[in-house]
C-alpha cells in the first residue's frame, strides 16, 4: 500500500470532541491521485509510484508530458510526485488512489508543505528573540545584540541566528491525528495546524515511527 498521497490545504476550523472539548482542525483535500508511472527495481533501481494530482487543461502542458500522460489514460495533471510503495506490481497505470483506501480515522499522519513566505525578517520575528528594554533612554530594542566572538574565534559562528529570509521552506509536521475522513468529498480532517497557505499543496504520509497515543500515555501514567 502507498505510504502517502498528494493533497491541498483548504483551511482551518474547529470541532467538538465527545467530551465537549473544542479541537482546532485543518481540512485537507487529499486525492484522488492517479498512477502515472510505476517504478521498479529492475528498471529504476527502486520501487515507487508516480502519481498525478489536480487535473488541468491539455493545452497547459508540453508535448513530452502529453506523451507521458497518454500512457496512463491521457488526462494531464498540474502536480506529480513519487510515493513509496511496498509492491508496485499490485498497481496499474491509470489506477485511482483515494483517501479512504490508505488512511483511517484515528491514525497518525505526517503532513509536509511549503510554509508561508514572510520575506526578510529580524531576529525577534524570525527566531523569537526577547529584544532590549523599552524603557526611557534605551537604545537597544530589536537588534540581535552581541555576536559573542571577540578575540576568539574572531568570526561569526556557523549557524548563528540572524536576520534573514523567513518562511517559504519545506516543513513537515509529524504525528497529526486524523479526526475524520469524508471519502465522498475527498476530505481529511486532522487535528492541529498544517504548514502553508490556503490551497497550498501538501503531501500526507504515514509516519515512519508512530509515537504512542496520548491516551496510552495517560493510562500508563495513571497506572504507575
Amino acid at each position: 500500500m502507498p505510504r502517502g498521497l498528494l493533497g491541498r490545504k483548504l483551511g482551518m476550523s474547529s470541532l467538538f470532541s465527545p467530551g465537549g472539548e473544542q479541537v482546532p482542525v485543518t481540512v485537507l483535500e487529499v486525492g484522488p491521485c492517479v498512477v502515472t508511472q510505476i517504478k521498479t527495481l529492475a528498471t529504476d533501481g527502486y520501487e515507487a509510484l508516480q502519481v498525478g494530482f489536480l487535473e488541468r487543461k491539455p493545452s497547459r502542458v508540453t508535448k513530452p508530458l502529453k506523451g507521458h500522460f497518454a500512457k496512463s489514460g491521457g488526462q494531464v495533471y498540474a502536480t506529480m510526485a513519487e510515493i513509496a510503495v511496498g509492491d508496485p506490481s499490485e498497481y496499474v497505470l491509470g489506477q485511482t488512489l483515494t483517501v479512504d483506501t490508505i488512511f483511517q480515522v484515528g491514525s497518525l499522519v505526517d503532513v509536509r508543505g511549503i510554509s508561508k513566505g514572510r520575506g526578510f525578517a529580524g531576529v525577534i520575528k524570525r527566531w523569537g528573540f526577547h529584544g532590549g528594554r523599552a524603557t526611557h533612554g534605551s537604545m537597544f530594542h530589536r537588534a540581535p545584540g552581541s555576536m559573542g566572538a571577540s578575540a576568539t574565534p574572531s568570526k561569526i559562528v556557523k549557524g548563528k541566528k540572524l536576520p534573514g529570509h523567513y518562511g517559504n521552506r519545506r516543513v513537515t509536521v509529524k504525528n497529526l491525528e486524523v479526526v475524520d475522513i469524508r471519502s465522498d468529498q475527498n476530505l481529511m480532517i486532522v487535528k492541529g495546524a498544517v504548514p502553508g497557505s490556503k490551497s497550498g499543496l501538501v503531501e500526507v504520509r504515514k509516519p515512519k515511527i508512530e509515537r504512542k497515543r496520548q491516551q496510552d500515555r495517560n493510562k500508563a501514567h495513571g497506572s504507575g
